[in-house]
């Protein structure tokens, strides 16, 4: 499909060599666990910004979205339309306090560390139990990444997809095994703003070939009409009320991604945050807009089209076709920063989990900080064989296996973190039960799919039911817990 050639080589080579540069730069000067998970709650606000924004719209917004759009239309935008408003939620009601009461509540490192310090947990079932779900739904998610990636080089460059898949994920893992979270946080900036630019490029771009805006809407609309249509499918039937909610409800799953809410965790001040949640939310409504675009601008501008799982490469081949070599190989390395900035970020959750919640906590209380470290750095490695091997079937669709992992994730920390912020009744059984109850629901709804509706729906909100009964029926907080949750109304740090 590509023509491999040395301007696109070469960009590929330049980007992945900074990338890993970053990563070396920062290994020295990780000299304890809270540099190498939270770099030292230092990150400025468009740092943070970016990080979070590139961090959450891993190769899914670039090839997972664009390949939906290519095939259903404007059906995509409810998708674009849930993760707007959901960005917005997160950075409007979660961000500044969960920044404060981290910070408040004995200097909690990761989430499942929060939660532990948040209910005085001394039993360390909350911290164990979060760890498990952190490790299963992660796995499955820095998979999908691998698998973008896999697909990525394959695509460009003509290679197996197996050689293909371990090559992106040594690139991955080479960054976050030496650098930690700075390392991390530094690429998806650097990751954030080239996936702004691409996604936008790539679909104006092709416009302005086909010949403006006028030429390219009247060309989709004589190929099909209900393309501009978001209430009805691309076959004509009218999209049904649970299928608009089950698509618009990936917003919901912002609440309960550690790899987003560990960078409000991580901004030098709660004062910040206002300029940060400025900088991420333009940054998200035009790039999730331009993700729409290319998919239906695609439909257009390829003469050959394409199917199955191949709809997913949609803005590959688009650039491809219309940038010479270099320019093709720099924008072509956004779509591999889309999905490094995601996988690292998970990567590097995951191996706080093991090293701070398994590790710590149960097998070696008296580890040292440099201990800790290298745990966290053979996690990434373990984690890393795992997901790949959870990848290797290169059918896999990028954006199922997100879905997946993203309602997971949102089910099982999205209504225990925001109860847990801003409700002093809550109780440590209360948020047990809310854990578990979300987690298993998405896994059992997941296999059954009952009445077609996103498996993150069903767990949310029996989720957040289990959190008020159990907290309702059970003793109330002891009065530390109640004078902590009111130092956090009053704080500003």
């Amino acid at each position: 499909m590509f023509e491999t050639n040395g301007g696109i080589l070469f960009a590929f080579i330049l980007y992945l060599s900074a990338m890993m540069l970053i990563g070396i730069i920062y290994y020295k000067k990780n000299e304890n666990m809270s540099d190498y998970i939270l770099g030292g709650r230092q990150l400025n606000a468009w740092v943070t910004s970016m990080s979070a924004e590139a961090s959450d719209m891993s190769g899914w917004m670039l090839m997972g979205l664009p390949g939906y759009a290519y095939v259903a239309g404007l059906e995509a935008g409810w998708i674009a339309l849930g993760l707007m408003l959901g960005t917005w939620a997160n950075w409007a009601f979660i961000a500044k306090r969960l920044r404060k009461y981290t910070q408040i509540a004995n200097d909690s490192l990761t989430l499942p560390d929060y939660f532990q310090n948040r209910f005085h947990d001394k039993t360390q079932t909350l911290r164990i139990i979060s760890a498990i779900f952190i490790l299963i739904f992660f796995l499955i998610y820095t998979s999908s990444g691998f698998v973008a990636g896999g697909k990525l080089f394959s695509t460009v460059f003509g290679i197996p997809y197996h050689l293909a898949l371990i090559l992106g994920a040594f690139v991955v893992v080479f960054y976050t095994f030496l650098g930690g979270f700075m390392a991390v946080c530094w690429t998806d900036f650097i990751q954030g703003v080239m996936m702004f630019f691409a996604i936008i490029l790539v679909p104006l771009t092709a416009i302005h070939l086909l010949g403006g805006p006028g030429v390219t809407l009247s060309s989709l609309q004589s190929m099909n009409t209900q393309l501009f249509n978001p209430f009805t499918s691309i076959d004509g039937k009218p999209l049904s009320i649970i299928a608009i909610i089950s698509l618009m409800a990936w917003g919901l799953g912002y609440f309960g991604q550690p790899h987003i809410l560990v960078r409000f965790m991580a901004i030098r001040s709660s004062k910040e945050i206002k300029q940060a949640t400025n900088i991420a939310m333009t940054w998200v409504v035009l790039s999730l807009a331009a993700a729409v675009l290319v998919g239906m601008v695609g439909k257009v501008y390829l003469s050959t089209p394409l199917q199955g799982s191949n709809c997913e490469t949609v803005f590959l081949v688009m650039t491809n076709n219309i940038f010479s070599s270099f320019w093709a190989g720099l924008i072509l390395s956004a779509v591999l920063a889309a999905i490094m900035s995601t996988a690292s970020s998970q990567l590097l959750v995951t191996a706080s989990a093991v090293s701070q919640d398994f590790y710590k906590s149960i097998i070696h209380q008296s580890a040292s900080e440099k201990e800790l470290v290298w745990v966290s750095r053979a996690t990434v490695i373990g984690v890393s064989v795992m997901a790949v091997i959870l990848g290797l079937n290169p059918n896999n669709l990028i954006l199922d296996m997100v879905a997946y992992a993203w309602a997971g994730f949102g089910a099982t920390f999205g209504p225990l973190l925001i109860m847990s912020l801003f409700w002093k009744r809550m109780t440590r059984n209360g948020a047990l039960a809310g854990i578990i109850v979300g987690g298993i629901t998405v896994l059992i709804w997941k296999h059954f799919a009952w009445f077609n509706l996103y498996e993150i729906v069903p767990g949310f909100f029996l989720s957040m039911l289990a959190i008020y009964i159990v907290s309702l029926l059970d003793t109330p907080p002891s009065e530390e817990i109640l004078a902590q949750f009111e130092e956090v109304n009053h704080s500003d740090i």
